[in-house]
């Protein structure tokens, strides 16, 4: 649906939009062309990231030969703001957690057995404020990354958080004491807990809960072990005397970053500079999670990622959608990195940065 200077519906910014962008802008190349880019394209589209990307890693290592290339170029997510073009070089990883605690079969009295029966909400509410605090620093010293590199802290300097009037108000004094807002967003790691429950919250009586669950997700950077977080989970809240809370992972995606002193980084900028005459913002990676492990890990590629959407666009919600003005943008952008790719094809790959 369009409304004034946006476009509306379902998938419009993540990822249907940005997908039908990239290949309307390679369409329009291959025409003026002739029909010959000098230089071959593979088309790979996962159907899964939602739920982790499952079998994508087990694709790539089959299919190792055929997927073979340069480089991947990928959309997804958004700009660090509507009106300035980003290059991303990977993303943070993912571990979702559920932690539970299961004392007894039903609920009881709390009036009759209040002091007596251990209470799993209030044994959760304490574990969890062991992992993190009520600022939200990561408590665990294995789910805390050694620092934020300073190459990445240099390119954060440039990337202001995002303060548009669609773009909830951030928190100043949350997150880890010491880092910019930038910082914490893009350079360090976060746990956040996504849901939890104990008893009945819409019809709550006078009774100790038999059980509490929460869903927890640890967004973590290059240099975490996240094969190791259930476990280091574990090994902490059963040294913190929380042995009663249960541990178990359902989804995990892995960390990435593409060194941002590759030459396909400065190739990828100067691109997208010269298409809009504006100094593109350079995002060392994504805060959020994508499978670009599949592509940066199993296939070896350097990774570069353009997005055609912002912090605003109301992703997965009902107000989903893209101002007409960053989608016309947008096209131009990627018309303009496949045409410079083909005018770049004699001379692959691109020089390295003078020692």
């Amino acid at each position: 649906m369009v409304e004034g200077d946006r476009w509306y519906g379902r998938g419009v910014a993540d990822n249907k939009g940005q997908h039908s962008v990239n290949l309307v802008a390679l369409e329009q190349v291959l025409a003026v062309r002739g029909g010959r880019l000098g230089y071959n394209v593979t088309l790979l589209l996962d159907m899964g990231e939602e739920f982790g990307s499952p079998g994508l890693d087990e694709v790539c290592h089959q299919l190792r030969d055929e997927l073979a290339a340069d480089l991947l170029i990928g959309s997804d997510g958004p700009r660090v703001a509507a009106d300035r073009p980003t290059v991303f070089l990977g993303t943070r990883g993912a571990v979702n957690l559920t932690l539970s605690v299961r004392a007894r079969a039903a609920a009881h009295h709390s009036g009759n057995w209040g002091g007596v029966l251990s209470n799993p909400a209030t044994v959760l509410a304490n574990a969890l404020a062991s992992l993190v605090d009520g600022r939200g620093r990561l408590l665990v010293e294995g789910l805390r990354p050694d620092g934020v590199p300073e190459p990445v802290r240099r390119a954060l300097v440039d990337v202001p958080l995002d303060q548009g009037p669609d773009a909830p108000a951030i928190d100043p004094e949350w997150g880890e004491p010491g880092l910019t807002p930038s910082e914490r967003l893009f350079g360090w790691n976060t746990l956040e807990v996504l849901a939890m429950t104990a008893g009945d919250p819409e019809a709550p009586v006078g009774a100790i809960p038999p059980s509490a669950r929460a869903h927890c997700q640890l967004r973590f950077v290059v240099g975490t072990d996240g094969g190791s977080v259930a476990d280091q989970v574990r090994a902490h809240l059963a040294a913190a005397g929380f042995g009663a809370v249960e541990v178990s992972q359902d989804l995990a995606m892995a960390a990435t970053r593409l060194d941002p002193e590759d030459p396909w980084v400065a190739w990828t900028l100067a691109s997208l500079e010269r298409t809009t005459g504006v100094r593109p913002a350079l995002l060392p990676n994504l805060g959020g999670s994508l499978p670009n492990g599949a592509f940066a890990d199993v296939l070896g590629l350097p990774t570069v990622w353009v997005p055609h959407s912002y912090p605003g666009c109301a992703q997965h919600a009902p107000d989903e959608h893209l101002p007409i003005g960053l989608v016309r943008e947008s096209l131009q952008v990627m018309a303009g990195l496949w045409w410079d790719l083909a005018e770049l094809a004699p001379a692959w790959p691109p020089p390295s940065h003078p020692s």
